[in-house]
């Protein structure tokens, strides 16, 4: 029986002693402060019908891309972890034996980030000490699907046993809400927001995008055969989505690009992306001037804006066509903002009443761009290390790029952008670990005393996050 031999309360901290003491003492003052989870995928319905985990399997691999991923990378096929094509073809659905072959293949994960949140999820969720193997495989899926049969397993019980104090989810303009709403209208208190993410109508390139447009325009009311009355479809959608409790929009484009046209131009355009008839640029400048709109609505209304460029989404085109997005195959590509930012911020960038936070695939942005932006703009703020550098290192990085020109209040917390849910605990207590480590360097080099890092530890691992999205 092999056992994990890993110091788990030492984990992730500076191995020179002086520095590791003081992180650790910063780190206890922290590591029990509520989760503040502000931008995340989980299923509304979890914790609407508050239902028992169907297994291991659905509950820990099948929505986490960060697994297939890896997995895929390896030669193993999607089918065979359950995964079923659009076409409907019939694959595995034997859960224990999806469950062994990714136990035997978990070696793959060592080093990764995924390797740190499944040991914690598996250490201190399930209690499971032994590692994850070929030969423990059959004990770790017969224990954690007995586990999942509690009552204390169940996705509200967990919720309130992480010690969340409030969860954004993030849905689609043409999403009913139905769930929010269920959990609205229940007995449970706890916090389960939205967050308006309208890629679908905003991305002439997104599947299906016209009947999106005309579907959005039956939801809401508006004629969204006219420009006028596509901005006001947002309009009423977003204020729907506040009753729900949304403090955020978000915003997935391949770039930042923003434009500021002139209402005939904006017009003529969007008359093109209906039609299907635009070029590439055309829909990238559609994308740009959508931006450019949302500042101006998030400006009036006070949901704060998200932009999450970069990502080169879907890139193999064989998977997309075959199983759909989100399926491990996207992947990061250089990005601009100084330039692409510019219409935005020349009408907005000055509006200490708009927040708007950045997300970056590009790290060679941190220090270059992004940090010298937010350090300037009052409505910019720097959102954490993202997908490919949600990471011990990558949280590093970012804070040694960053710090000298943004400092830590022009930067939002941590928040985890999972699909996982168990995972969520364990992505904050790494980011809880590394800012401390951060600070235990800042400490000892004498730049500020440890009283100041206390108050920074509790600003980043709590404070930043409820402030900037207000909640």
């Amino acid at each position: 029986m092999t056992k994990t031999t890993t110091k788990r309360s030492e984990r992730l901290f500076p191995a020179d002693p002086t520095l590791r003491r003081i992180a650790i003492e910063l780190y206890e003052s922290v590591r029990h402060l509520p989760i503040v989870s502000p931008h995340g995928h989980t299923d509304p319905a979890w914790f609407a019908l508050n239902e028992q985990f169907p297994d291991a399997v659905e509950l820990l691999i099948k929505p986490d891309h960060y697994l297939i991923r890896m997995l895929y990378s390896q030669g193993i096929s999607l089918e065979s972890l359950g995964i079923a094509p659009l076409d409907g073809m019939n694959v595995k659905t034997d859960s224990r034996q999806i469950w062994r072959l990714f136990a035997q293949n978990f070696y793959l994960f060592a080093g990764t980030p995924s390797r740190i949140w499944l040991d914690h999820v598996f250490n201190e969720v399930f209690g499971l000490e032994e590692l994850l193997n070929g030969e423990t495989a059959d004990r770790f899926f017969d224990h954690i699907n007995d586990c999942l049969g509690r009552p204390e397993f169940r996705p509200r019980a967990l919720f309130d046993r992480f010690n969340v104090e409030v969860l954004a989810t993030t849905e689609s303009p043409l999403d009913s809400l139905e769930y929010h709403q269920t959990i609205r209208g229940s007995d449970w208190d706890g916090r389960v927001i939205t967050t308006y993410r309208p890629d679908p109508v905003v991305d002439p390139d997104y599947e299906n995008f016209r009947a999106n447009v005309e579907r959005f325009g039956e939801v809401t009311g508006e004629d969204t055969s006219r420009y006028a009355g596509y901005l006001a479809a947002h309009r009423t959608q977003r204020r729907v989505f506040q009753a729900m409790g949304a403090t955020a929009t978000d915003h997935g484009h391949p770039t930042a690009a923003t434009a500021d046209l002139d209402e005939q131009s904006c017009e003529a355009l969007y008359c093109k992306v209906l039609e299907g008839s635009c070029s590439v640029e055309e829909a990238e400048l559609f994308r740009a001037q959508i931006l450019t709109e949302m500042a101006g609505m998030s400006l009036d209304d006070g949901l704060v804006m998200q932009i999450h460029p970069g990502s080169y989404r879907n890139h193999n085109s064989l998977l997309f066509d075959k199983f759909g997005r989100d399926r491990g195959a996207d992947i990061p590509q250089r990005t601009d903002y100084v330039h692409a930012l510019k219409p935005l911020l020349d009408r907005f960038g000055n509006e200490p009443g708009l927040t708007v936070i950045l997300f970056t695939l590009d790290e060679t942005n941190y220090s270059r761009e992004l940090a010298p932006l937010a350090g300037h703009y009052p409505c910019l703020r720097l959102g954490p290390p993202w997908w490919f550098a949600d990471s011990a290192e990558g949280m590093l990085r970012f804070r040694r790029q960053t710090t000298e020109t943004a400092g830590f209040y022009n930067t939002v917390g941590f928040n985890d952008d999972t699909r996982a849910f168990l995972s969520i605990p364990a992505r904050h207590d790494v980011a809880r670990r590394i800012d401390c480590s951060f600070l235990a360097t800042l400490v000892a080099e004498h730049q500020i005393g440890k009283a100041e890092a206390g108050k920074i530890a509790g600003e980043l691992a709590y404070g930043l996050a409820k402030s900037a999205y207000r909640l």
